[in-house]
Order: structure tokens, then C-alpha cells, then sequence
């Protein structure tokens, strides 16, 4: 797995690369502390330093692992503990003996994130540090059987929240409401973590804000939401959109040339494809009412799914073009599209994940999403059911006044760069 014209030896301070090359995890609170590391040499077993009782926990449960590979350690917890401290230097010291001793000591050091005492430290001792998370995410891009059926047991319980997210979804019900809801049912499902549920509704949809509040759904409501989560480690990234009693024109439309554009992208993906020639089927920012490719990054996009949401590799208009990466069979990623509506402030988004085969590719995300699903409708009138396309208001709706909502343009030029 280490690439030697790169590094000789990786050291982790992530938990999705520890965890890649240990199989071992103490919580999601521990992403952030950048006190756990692992070290891995092309030429021996992985070591681990943990919390003292969570290294004593991996030498009686983890039969993988060698017992004396197990270490106490303590750095300096993002500042905390401070950098004037000496567990900075005994830790570069401790590891540059590893690495002596198992013949790479003279040779470069692949690093992924780091506290820069750390880094300091390991300079002093004359370390040549690189870019280990080149090497990792490079590592981790193709996934084996036992990656696949993880990630398929992930979206498979994503599956059965957004049928419980599309019987709750009715007016009154808050935004804060439906991220309680799927958060209670994927832990009581299996799930290891809930990164984050992203609630968006209403008037709030466009520009997408990317965190959720406490609004209350109203009639006629878009709503969509991104589920993130992972089981045994493997994650999802898996957006849905849905309209609340009704869909005006406008979101039916938005929702539309959502769909078409992930639809292309999806045609297109197969082993031997870039990802810049999935990218060209992407619409231009400009396209969708935003200044340039920066402005509008991750909403027409796609990126790799595994232990972390954003894994290689990557698909955009910003990046692919000057960077394309081959697609090969194995890969997981998940591919996204987002389109504002014509009327200001509604929009959609949707999201797939996908497995490359042989010869194309496998969506993984079942929930359907083919057309714009409406919630909580049903509702009858005298003259009979209330139609699921009707615009938010009332008055909007009187056949006999002329149409308050001009249809915007269909999407054009969806392949120009």
C-alpha cells in the first residue's frame, strides 16, 4: 500500500486513515482532537497510540494488531495541552526510533494533518515530511467486496429514513423536527455515526445554506435534505427533494433539469472515462445564476464516498477540467445537481451514489427519485382532488384569471463548456 518513490512510512492523524490502517476507532468525538495517530512502515505491522485505556482496550480485543504496537499517547489535544510542553518532542522522537528500526529512518515520512509542534518536532530529527494524504485517499479510491457491501448496507438504511421522512413531511412539522427523526432512526438502525442531516425548506432552498433550523413547513414547501451517516465506518451522501402537499411549476420545472443533468452524468460514467468529460455535462455556473465555478462549487459536482463523504474521486467544473481523474471499476462516488427556480426562491437537489462495474455503473441509493414525490397531499375540494401541481398560493390557481407564473426557458446547452 505505501507508494516508496512517495514515502517510506505514513503517519495518521485522521481518523478515516487510522481506522483504513489499524481497523480501529474510539467514537466519533475523537475526529476532532488530533491526539489519536497510527504509524505504518512498507516494512512492518501497523502501530497505534490511543487514549491510555483505549490502547489497553486494542491489546486484549484486537488480535490483529501486535500487543506491544499498541501505545499510551497524549499530543497536544488542537492547542490545549499546549505546545511548550515536551510530549511533542518524545513523540517525534519515539517514532523516528520505529521508523530506525525498521530501515526507513533516512527516508521521507508521508503525513496527512497534523498539529504544526508536531510537525516541528519531526523536522528537527532531520524527518523529509510529504503529503501522506495523497498516498491514502489514492489507496482507499478502489473499494474491495467487504467496502461495497458496507456501503450498500449504508444507503440501504438511508433508504428506509426517507420513507419515514416522506410520511412526516406535512405543514407544521419543523426542519429541526425531520433531523431528529432520521438521526433517532439510523442509530436504531445500526449507524455508527451521523455526520450531519441537512434540512432545508422553503423560501431557505435558494442559495442553498447547508444547515438546518427550525422552520416550520408550510404548504406548497420545497424540501430537501442530505443524509449522512456510516455503517462500520462506510458513509453516505444522499440528497433527496420533496413538495410539501403540492409542487408549483416553477420547482416541477427546477426539478426537471435536476434530474436530466444527474441522469447524463450517470449515462456517462464506465471504467476509462474521466472525470473531466463527466464534468462537461455539468452546466456552466453561469447557467444557474452564479458568477463563476467557485461561486457555485458542490452543487453541480461528484466525489468519492468511503470511510469519509469526500474521497477521490472528484468531479467538477472548478477542478476536473485542469485535473481529470480516470473512472475505474470499483470506485464508489456519489454525483449531485442542483437547479434554482424560476420563481426566486424555491429549488431542487438531488443526489445519487453509485458503484462502478465492468462496463458502466450501479446506483445504490434506492429511494426513488426518478420524478419530484409530493407529501401530505390528498387533500379533496368540490370539484374533486386537489391536484399535486398547483402553485403556492391560491389565487394563482383560478382558471379563469391568466397564469400568474411565466415557465422559464428549458435547460440549454447542458454539454457546453
Amino acid at each position: 500500500m505505501v507508494d516508496h518513490a512517495r514515502a517510506a512510512a505514513l503517519l495518521s492523524f485522521d481518523q478515516h486513515n487510522i481506522r483504513y490502517t489499524t481497523s480501529t476507532v474510539i467514537g466519533e468525538w475523537a475526529r476532532d482532537k488530533l491526539t489519536r495517530y497510527s504509524l505504518l512502515t512498507g516494512n512492518g505491522d501497523p502501530y497505534i497510540w490511543d487514549f491510555g485505556s483505549a490502547a489497553k482496550h486494542h491489546r486484549l480485543y484486537a488480535p490483529w494488531l501486535h500487543a506491544d504496537h499498541c501505545k499510551a499517547g497524549l499530543l497536544g489535544l488542537r492547542g490545549a495541552v499546549g505546545s511548550d510542553v515536551t510530549l511533542f518532542r518524545e513523540a517525534a522522537t519515539e517514532i523516528k526510533s520505529i521508523l530506525d528500526a525498521e530501515g526507513v529512518g533516512d527516508m521521507p515520512l508521508g503525513l496527512d494533518v497534523v498539529e504544526p509542534p508536531m510537525l516541528f518536532e519531526l523536522q528537527k530529527l532531520a524527518i523529509e515530511v510529504r503529503d501522506g494524504q495523497q498516498v491514502m485517499l489514492a489507496a482507499r479510491e478502489v473499494k474491495n467486496i467487504d467496502e461495497l457491501t458496507l456501503l450498500n448496507m449504508a444507503a440501504a438504511m438511508v433508504d428506509g429514513v426517507y420513507q419515514d421522512i416522506a410520511e412526516a413531511l406535512k405543514p407544521g412539522v419543523q426542519e429541526s423536527q425531520i433531523v431528529g427523526l432520521a438521526t433517532k432512526r439510523l442509530y436504531e438502525m445500526g449507524s455508527d455515526c451521523v455526520e450531519a442531516i441537512n434540512s432545508i425548506s422553503g423560501e431557505r432552498c435558494s442559495p442553498h445554506p447547508h444547515v438546518f433550523t427550525d422552520r416550520m413547513l408550510r404548504p406548497g414547501d420545497p424540501a430537501y435534505f442530505d443524509i449522512l451517516h456510516a455503517y462500520n465506518g462506510y458513509r453516505t451522501c444522499y440528497y433527496r427533494t420533496f413538495a410539501v402537499g403540492s409542487a408549483s411549476r416553477a420547482l416541477v420545472d427546477s426539478y426537471q433539469r435536476c434530474r436530466d443533468v444527474l441522469d447524463q452524468a450517470i449515462a456517462a460514467v464506465r471504467p476509462g472515462v474521466t472525470t473531466a468529460e463527466v464534468v462537461e455535462l455539468f452546466p456552466r455556473a453561469e447557467e444557474f445564476g452564479f458568477p463563476d465555478e467557485e461561486a457555485a462549487f458542490a452543487l453541480q459536482y461528484g466525489h468519492g464516498v468511503g470511510l469519509s463523504i469526500w474521497e477521490k474521486p472528484i468531479f467538477s467544473r472548478l477542478v476536473s477540467f485542469d485535473y481529470p481523474e480516470e473512472i475505474e471499476e470499483g470506485m464508489v462516488f456519489a454525483l449531485e445537481t442542483f437547479w434554482p427556480s424560476s420563481d426566486g426562491w424555491s429549488a431542487a437537489r438531488i443526489e445519487e451514489q453509485l458503484v462502478v462495474t465492468k462496463d458502466g455503473c450501479e446506483v445504490i441509493t434506492r429511494f426513488p427519485a426518478e420524478e419530484l414525490l409530493v407529501t401530505a397531499g390528498g387533500q379533496y375540494t368540490v370539484a374533486g382532488k386537489l391536484p399535486g401541481a398547483r402553485e403556492t398560493t391560491s389565487n394563482l390557481n383560478n382558471p379563469r384569471l391568466a397564469d400568474a407564473v411565466v415557465d422559464s426557458a428549458r435547460f440549454e446547452g447542458a454539454n457546453a463548456r
